[in-house]
């Protein structure tokens, strides 16, 4: 479903950053207690021996001063003489589907984004452009209730497929507390007149993430004044969102389709290979099965998510490094993580039929939208909205009113 005069998703929803970039790999991890142990050690060391742990770049140094991270407690002196407990880890997206920990410090992070910190909270989504050439498979745009980071990343590998590079964030919100929508200022206005009823901005981006389609623009976004058309597309959208959100009530495959572990996971499991005849996910001699071939070859960006996801969890990092320390065993929870995600990647691919045949009657035109003022979209619109309504700490424990 596309037209040549489709809008583009950097009109629509304007306000756009590049994703937090940590800079060095150990703040990141697949569970929270690896984080704690490598702040600990990082902390123990002393003198060259914790700069070398710490991973300096031209943008963090031990000796680095910058204000605290919008919403978080982590300390604003020099990193060269911290000391005390790991700032609790907080949630992040490091790869489709994949969300893992972050120590939320920004004496560890190269480039944080303060703007995404600071609208931040349970009300809020983040799109997340993919990148893919048109007509590649997989989605265009993923949605995230957590802050998505651009990891560093590694040699290639064939044993370790490199995550796609995400693209520009999109809030849906500009302020926190599901105030002001990042939509073009006029949008909801002309599709009200164009459907017949106002729509919300929740229903917007579920109708983008369903229809959006790459572009060599960036995502263009396909919309209809049909108002048929659009229920179907918001229905399909707003099933995508709650699966990509996976909060409230946990998704579920019909019984007899539900994944399970049949045979116990190793300790440390090595490898992972799928079984198209048998639907089975085998991690050495571990195994997990139904999984549905349509879980198995579910790609972002050219790359499956199950063997990213994988990889992520096993890769052997150089040892003597923060990122070396890490669970002594397979721990339960990515398990059951590893379930839930075959679980969402099989029901999305269920949706993938429904997105194809959606057609586009009585399209709402890039030309369409400039007849209406909506197009182009005023400056203000394309940056972060002064949220700031308190004191934030500076360097060294400084507060400074921005």
């Amino acid at each position: 479903m596309t037209h040549d005069d489709a809008p583009l998703l950097a009109d629509l929803m304007p306000w756009s950053v590049a994703p937090p970039r940590p800079g060095r790999g150990w703040p990141t991890a697949p569970d929270a207690a690896s984080l704690r142990a490598r702040w600990d050690a990082l902390l123990k060391a002393e003198g060259a021996d914790r700069e070398t742990l710490f991973g300096p770049t031209r943008s963090r140094t031990l000796h680095s001063a910058v204000a605290q991270l919008p919403g978080q407690s982590s300390g604003t002196g020099r990193l060269a003489r911290a000391e005390g407990p790991c700032p609790e880890p907080v949630r992040v997206l490091c790869a489709p589907f994949d969300e893992q920990w972050l120590i939320p410090d920004h004496r560890l992070i190269d480039a944080a984004r303060p703007e995404l910190w600071r609208v931040a909270d349970a009300h809020q989504v983040f799109a997340v452009e993919q990148p893919a050439a048109p007509g590649a498979p997989g989605p265009a745009l993923l949605l995230s209730p957590v802050l998505p980071v651009a990891l560093p990343q590694p040699g290639a590998a064939a044993d370790r497929p490199a995550a796609p590079r995400p693209g520009r964030v999109r809030p849906l919100y500009r302020r926190p507390g599901a105030l002001e929508p990042n939509l073009a200022p006029g949008l909801l206005d002309h599709l009200a007149a164009r459907l017949g009823h106002r729509p919300g901005p929740v229903d917007v981006l579920a109708w983008t993430v369903a229809v959006a389609r790459a572009d060599r623009g960036g995502p263009a976004v396909p919309l209809t004044a049909d108002a048929g058309v659009w229920s179907s597309g918001v229905e399909s959208g707003r099933r995508m969102l709650w699966l990509m959100r996976r909060d409230g009530e946990r998704p579920k495959l019909p019984g007899g389709r539900r994944p399970y572990v049949r045979a116990p996971l190793p300790a440390r499991p090595l490898a992972l290979r799928y079984d198209r005849d048998e639907e089975s996910l085998h991690l050495d001699e571990g195994r997990i099965s139904p999984v549905p071939p349509e879980a198995w070859d579910y790609e972002v960006g050219g790359v499956r998510v199950l063997e990213q996801w994988f990889a992520a969890r096993t890769a052997e990092a150089e040892p003597g490094t923060l990122q070396a320390i890490g669970p002594g065993a397979w721990p339960q929870t990515w398990t059951s993580e590893l379930l839930e995600l075959v679980t969402v990647l099989a029901l999305l691919a269920e949706l993938r039929p429904r997105q194809d045949e959606l057609t586009v009657r009585s399209p709402i035109t890039r030309a369409e939208l400039r007849a209406a003022g909506v197009l182009p979209v005023p400056e203000r619109a394309r940056r972060p909205a002064s949220v700031l309504d308190h004191h934030e700490e500076g360097p060294e424990g400084q507060f400074a009113l921005l």
